[in-house]
């Protein structure tokens, strides 16, 4: 069942260098803003905000005030807070992207032959992005809903796309990261995670059990477009129920793969 994946995938998004005459301050300050809400600070002061992007209080409120004005932020007087207008940043990826309008209905696919949700995701920095889904809502306390962002050692699809990515970046990824424990099965361990990461790279898939959410599974096939890159993930997630591993992943990889291979011709 294991498949060796070809090493011309396994490349990391190419740096980009951008001219000076080119580069538009402001703007990188105004979406750090933006991004320094998390579910640790869903509200902030301008100083707060000003901490945590390295500007000044006064720098701060005057980026949240104009974000105030054009209404991706709200405000009480003292603190601010994003509005949902902030969701139309990412809807107008999901409608512009190419990539998670093709794999729909692969993905329908996928959840008619395994009765598992399905889904799509890419890489971003440290994270997981899952940009299309597909299958019945379920109640998870981590809840992968379409836009999620989760690190990516704990997810299957994670863990693949780092395996497959050029091993001098992940030398330099595993060097900076500080590995969170989500439950007792998380791999914390760099060596460790760093063995896993070689294993999946030789059988070309992956699977990841309990280590984001207690009794949840996911396995995960690389998905590669015509020109041979890698160019994001396709896996299911699944309560692990009284389903072994060794079942789970007979009942599930060969339809991955299928999917998989029918997509590449495509993307």
């Amino acid at each position: 069942m294991a498949s060796t994946t070809s090493a011309t995938i396994s490349s990391a998004p190419p740096a980009t260098v951008l001219d000076k005459r080119d580069w538009i301050a402001g703007l990188e300050k105004g979406l750090s803003i933006i991004e320094a809400f998390d579910d640790a600070n869903p509200r902030m002061t301008a100083s707060q905000a000003g901490e945590r992007c390295g500007m000044t209080r006064t720098a701060a409120r005057r980026y949240l005030l104009t974000l105030q004005h054009l209404g991706y932020v709200a405000t009480d007087g003292k603190l601010f807070w994003l509005t949902p207008r902030v969701l139309r940043l990412g809807q107008s990826y999901l409608e512009s992207a190419r990539l998670p309008r093709i794999v729909q209905p692969f993905l329908q696919r996928v959840t008619a032959g395994t009765q598992e949700i399905a889904y799509v995701s890419v890489m971003d920095g440290d994270d997981i992005v899952y940009i299309a889904r597909n299958g019945p809502n379920r109640t998870m306390n981590t809840g992968y809903v379409l836009g999620a962002r989760v690190q990516a050692q704990v997810t299957a699809s994670g863990m693949l796309l780092l395996a497959l990515s050029d091993p001098a970046w992940v030398n330099q990824w595993l060097a900076t990261q500080a590995l969170k424990a989500y439950t007792s099965y998380t791999i914390a361990s760099k060596e460790r995670l760093r063995i896993e990461l070689e294993r999946i790279r030789a059988q070309g898939w992956a699977l990841s059990e309990q280590q984001l959410e207690l009794g949840m599974r996911g396995i995960a096939v690389p998905l590669i477009d015509r020109r041979g890159d890698l160019v994001g993930a396709l896996n299911v997630t699944m309560p692990m129920g009284h389903e072994s591993s060794e079942d789970a992943v007979a009942r599930v990889l060969p339809v991955l793969q299928e999917t998989a291979r029918a997509m590449r011709n495509l993307i």
